[in-house]
């Protein structure tokens, strides 16, 4: 199954495994640098799942997701929180926010893919 993803996070080295790991599996990937240019890129694709980190600069990954689920055309994708954070009070305010799921950093490729397909459905 192929997905288009979009994938947020500030690190480039991130975005670049990201995208080594999508375009492997076979998905198409869409890359932001932060949640305001996420934003930016999602006025343009129709991604099935997108992909998060929290902290970031301009826009935390909180921001993004609320902003995401406060527009109508975008609230059925799957967002799924990839972090280094794993303090259960920040999992319960993204869960809060609207996010599908949350993954820790460092990532396993082939998990990370499996979870993609699983929230995209």
């Amino acid at each position: 199954m192929s997905l288009e993803v979009l994938a947020v996070d500030d690190s480039r080295t991130m975005r670049d495994m990201l995208n080594l790991a999508l375009s492997s599996a076979g998905f198409t990937a869409h890359l932001a640098e932060d949640g305001m240019h996420g934003l930016e890129v999602l006025e343009d694709i129709e991604p099935d799942v997108i992909v998060t980190d929290i902290n970031m600069p301009r826009l935390d990954g909180f921001g993004f997701i609320d902003a995401v689920r406060s527009e109508e055309k975008w609230r059925r994708i799957p967002i799924l929180v990839l972090t280094t954070e794993s303090a259960d009070e920040l999992k319960a305010k993204a869960r809060a926010a609207g996010a599908t799921g949350w993954i820790v950093k460092p990532f396993d490729p082939a998990k990370l893919v499996k979870a993609l397909q699983m929230v995209a459905g």
